[in-house]
């Protein structure tokens, strides 16, 4: 199984952008997905969840009305749309992929990790 994610990048603050993870060597339909992030000298924290199909969606409290997950099984392919985004936003951005049908929050849920995109927002 390969996650790799990309999109990431220098922008400023107030500034948007799209990250992507293209998965493969799973059937990508049967798995919920997952977005983390982790600041220098901060633990890795969860960002975003999406369930197969798209139909359900979670979020940390931080990123809730600024990021939105969204998924295209026909690509293989999840995306974290980011906008309004902030100094604070700064991090290496995980994507994460976890067999089931059930939105996931916590890191221990989920079997497979990409090797994650620097987002960087300055001031």
């Amino acid at each position: 199984v390969q996650l790799q994610a990309s999109g990431g990048g220098l922008v400023q603050a107030g500034g948007s952008l799209r990250l992507s993870c293209a998965a493969s060597g799973l059937t990508f339909s049967s798995y919920t997905m997952g977005w983390f992030r982790q600041a220098p000298g901060k633990e890795r924290e969860f960002v975003a969840t999406i369930t197969w199909s798209g139909g359900s969606t979670g979020y940390a409290d931080s990123v809730k009305g600024r990021f939105t997950v969204s998924r295209d099984n026909a690509k293989n392919t999840v995306y974290l749309q980011m906008n309004s985004l902030k100094p604070e936003d700064t991090a290496v951005y995980y994507c994460t992929a976890r067999y089931g049908v059930t939105p996931r929050y916590n890191m221990a849920d989920y079997t497979y990790w990409g090797q994650g995109t620097q987002v960087t927002v300055s001031s």
